[in-house]
């Protein structure tokens, strides 16, 4: 159970890499009052806790009525994990980690930043509901296991909330090389958390 939780914990950090959060939120609340940005950010988290929840209790129902298996939901979303990994390890911007260019242009122009882009696709992006899915699905039959996750998803988005409430000090201080060392540092190991996802669907398809 604790290594399941441990590599849960450091699977979907890698996945929201709050750290990655701290420029773009920064750039979008330049010059806001900080009421605004307090606001934005609890709303943001709470959205995005809204939608990785439901995607954690009712994923593998959704997978079971669609015919999917969770082996094959593995492969897809160790894919999906692998492509983001690479994202990250040569500090790429996609649609599978965050919004393209276009998007990022209207919300610039946008009142409320919360839902988007910040609770989606910046905080449960595809990656972390794929994240979400492939672990939950495999273990909803054990309470005290799923428990465990479901606080593990919780503290992320609690250091998520407080990194975004300290983003321009923390931005000062790490700087844009900073957090790409870091993003790098957790391509390499998504990436590698990614290609055991593979191994195991496959192994389980064949079984």
């Amino acid at each position: 159970m604790i290594e399941e939780v441990i590599k849960f914990s450091v699977v979907f950090f890698a996945v929201v890499e709050p750290i990655s959060l701290i420029p773009l939120f920064a750039a979008m609340t330049e010059g806001a009052e900080p009421e605004y940005t307090r606001r934005m950010s609890n709303k943001a988290v709470l959205v995005a806790g809204i939608i990785l929840t439901l995607f954690a209790f009712g994923g593998a129902s959704f997978l079971k009525v669609m015919g999917i298996t969770i082996d094959a939901f593995r492969i897809f979303g160790g894919l999906v994990l692998f492509l983001i990994a690479l994202d990250m390890v040569f500090v790429r911007e996609s649609g599978a980690r965050t919004a393209t260019s276009s998007e990022q242009d209207e919300a610039r122009h946008r009142t409320d930043i919360s839902v988007f882009p910040l609770a989606f696709p910046f905080i449960a992006g595809p990656g972390a509901l794929a994240t979400i899915l492939l672990t939950f699905g495999a273990h909803g039959h054990q309470p005290v296991l799923f428990a465990a996750l479901l606080g593990v998803v919780a503290a992320v988005l609690l250091i998520t909330l407080v990194l975004m409430r300290i983003a321009p000090r923390v931005n000062r201080i790490l700087g844009v090389t900073g957090a790409n060392v870091i993003g790098r540092l957790s391509g390499v190991v998504l990436g590698a958390l990614a290609v055991q996802y593979v191994i195991d669907g496959l192994k389980g398809s064949f079984r």
